[in-house]
């Protein structure tokens, strides 16, 4: 009984009456003992009377109590039951013990008593087995969210007290995705060869010709609820939602093709190219990255869409050729802009690519030559010669000034300082560089590059020359060497290299060329390029052929015009020689792509993609790490060949069923 009830005034002090009233009838005992006789029986029947009351009082307070205790009780149970949430409890071999209503109600079943734990939760983490066999359970409390039906559900879960609670999020997760799929999307799309498919056209040729893919656009985007708004001739500004914006993906932008395919009457079909941004809070800031994933499309050749969200950067189409770009105005002002800069440089230091091919070489070359003409001092930054440049370096050694200009990456990090200009020549990847530090250091770089762009990218760069539609990185310089000085003098060895990083790139000028490639290589050869010398630094030994020879033995046909070897384990073959099988065996009949897998001598799996066009091999390596341009692309893999191959169908599987391989 609480204490309060025993103090209470008819309690201890009651006592205490009594107490003085058998002292009174003590005195009056003593003065009549008949008067105190008959006050003694009194007061004995009253203290009986007054005891009997208090135990009955405490009795019944008692059975109150009790009666009280167990309706709480038995409401207890009942408002756990109908609580409006889940409560699981389980034992420690994770298996279900007691749960609530609710529980049964949710997976509209009687009990769940008996079942396991997994059955019910498949996402909760299970506990780490320890080396002694035993099992460690996580002390952190785990949230997870989960679809039931049409439900959906938040869990809480506490492994230390082997319980889970379980609530309904339904409301919440409607009124999520909606603010989700309402959210704002920005996009630019651009008509990016509208010059080159209306050239020739007369005024009402190209306005009727601007009308058909303006309506083509108009009623694609009506379809797919997107707000299009025209800003000029050839540039349109879209507003639309997340879900809007995830039907496009969906679709792969089918408008892509539908324009393609309507102008393909045309000499040079017309193409499209889109930048869209989500996931930013800010329209400024995400019309800037609508902008930049528009840049990325067109640097990677344009006919494509690049949708940057979030962290996430996925891009869609890039079915065709990069249309070669006729005007050299572009050229004639990144020319001009790169000679101010190498005059206002103390040294300018030029790096390609790691194991650099002819191209890079050459490239290098034609910049060294571009800052020797003004007096600037440069270098050529080269770490090791691997097979594909040997002959070549050769015939630089031979040259007494040339070959000063080659320092190893050491030497250059060491010449670096605040006023150095770095031209970084065939990659726009700083991870792909001879050495990543030196980008890193530098305060001013130049890139010039023919590949189409990529996700990782120099982005601080002060001047970038990216053109895919080149041939090669030697050609772009080539170009900007004859707007850079008014009278270049080549040396033969000079005007050599630029022209064998042409013809390497080109496969003899079979693939990948365009009339700025044949002036670029006229040029040189006005110059003095010596062509029976890119024959001899060009041909390759008996041994070689019969190595190629044995990689193509396992060639095999896949998807009907693809053919795909892979070595034998344990062969290292360099990453030239794989290269150039690809290249062989796209010569073969039927054969429109061709990728071969072999082990490196550096332990890395290389994986070389070639096509005529048709497929864009480029997609495909970029699914795997690597890079490259529409017809020629190539990636580095860690893993044995099985898991290579295995990984690159996978993902010719994964475009076949989302878009088709060919176009």
């Amino acid at each position: 009984m609480p204490k309060f009830l025993k103090k209470r005034w008819h309690g201890y002090y009651t006592v205490w009456a009594f107490i003085l009233l058998l002292l009174l009838v003590m005195f009056v005992t003593i003065y009549n003992w008949t008067l105190g006789l008959i006050s003694l029986i009194l007061a004995s029947a009253l203290g009986i009377v007054m005891i009997k009351a208090e135990l009955a009082f405490r009795r019944e307070l008692n059975d109150y109590i009790n009666g009280l205790s167990i309706r709480i009780k038995r409401m207890e149970g009942e408002a756990v039951s109908m609580l409006p949430f889940g409560i699981v409890l389980y034992s420690e071999d994770r298996t279900v013990e007691w749960h609530n209503r609710f529980v049964a109600e949710m997976f509209q079943e009687k009990t769940m008593v008996g079942n396991p734990l997994l059955n019910l939760f498949p996402k909760l983490p299970q506990p780490k087995e320890k080396k002694d066999g035993t099992k460690e359970h996580s002390s952190k409390e785990f949230h997870d969210e989960f679809q039931l039906d049409d439900r959906h559900y938040g869990v809480i879960h506490n492994p230390q007290e082997r319980y889970v609670y379980v609530y309904e999020i339904t409301e919440l997760a409607i009124l999520r995705d909606k603010y989700e799929n309402e959210r704002l999307a920005l996009g630019i799309l651009v008509l990016d060869n509208l010059d080159e498919a209306a050239q020739g056209m007369d005024d009402q040729q190209r306005t009727a010709l601007i009308a058909r893919v303006t309506s083509e656009i108009t009623s694609w985007a009506k379809r797919y609820e997107v707000y299009l708004r025209r800003l000029s001739s050839d540039r349109y500004l879209l507003m639309l939602n997340h879900k809007s914006l995830q039907e496009l993906e969906q679709s792969r932008f089918v408008i892509l093709d539908e324009v393609r395919e309507m102008t393909a009457d045309l000499k040079v079909p017309m193409t499209l190219s889109v930048g869209l941004a989500f996931g930013s809070d800010s329209i400024s800031e995400m019309g800037e990255l609508a902008q930049s994933s528009l840049d990325m499309a067109l640097g990677r050749g344009g006919d494509q869409a690049a949708v940057k969200s979030g962290q996430r950067l996925s891009f869609y189409g890039g079915k065709s050729n990069a249309v070669e770009k006729r005007t050299r105005v572009r050229a004639r002002v990144i020319a001009h802009a790169l000679r101010d800069l190498m005059q206002e440089s103390d040294r300018v230091l030029i790096m390609g690519h790691k194991i650099p091919d002819m191209d890079a070489i050459g490239a290098s070359i034609g910049v060294w030559k571009a800052a020797s003409l003004y007096n600037v001092e440069a270098r050529i930054v080269l770490d090791g010669i691997n097979p594909s440049i040997e002959r070549m370096m050769e015939q630089v050694n031979k040259d007494e000034k040339l070959s000063k200009a080659f320092v190893s990456p050491e030497q250059a990090t060491q010449m670096m300082t605040e006023h150095t200009l770095l031209v970084v020549v065939d990659t726009h990847k700083a991870s792909m560089t001879m050495e990543p530090k030196l980008v890193q250091s530098a305060t001013r770089v130049v890139v010039v590059d023919h590949h189409r762009r990529g996700e990782e990218f120099i982005n601080d760069a002060v001047l970038i020359y990216l053109e895919p539609y080149a041939s090669s990185a030697a050609e772009l310089v080539t170009e900007l060497l004859q707007y850079i000085h008014d009278k270049v003098q080549f040396t033969p060895l000079e005007a050599t290299a630029l022209l064998a990083g042409i013809t390497v790139d080109t496969k003899h000028f079979a693939l990948h060329t365009g009339s700025r490639t044949f002036e670029a290589a006229g040029f040189l050869r006005r110059s003095g390029a010596d062509t029976i010398m890119i024959q001899r630094l060009m041909k390759e030994d008996l041994s070689e052929y019969i190595a190629k020879a044995e990689i193509i033995k396992h060639a095999k046909m896949v998807y009907g015009n693809i053919a795909l070897a892979v070595t034998d384990p344990g062969s290292k073959i360099p990453q030239m020689m794989i290269a150039q099988v690809a290249d062989t065996l796209l010569n073969m009949t039927d054969v429109v792509a061709s990728f071969v897998i072999s082990e490196r001598p550096d332990g890395l799996i290389g994986i070389s993609a070639r096509s005529l066009g048709r497929m864009n091999v480029q997609v495909v390596m970029e699914r795997l790490g690597g890079g490259g341009h529409l017809t020629n692309a190539a990636v580095q893999l860690e893993g044995t060949l099985g898991e290579a191959e295995k990984r690159l169908t996978n993902v010719l599987a994964e475009i076949e069923k989302e878009e088709g391989l060919f176009e």
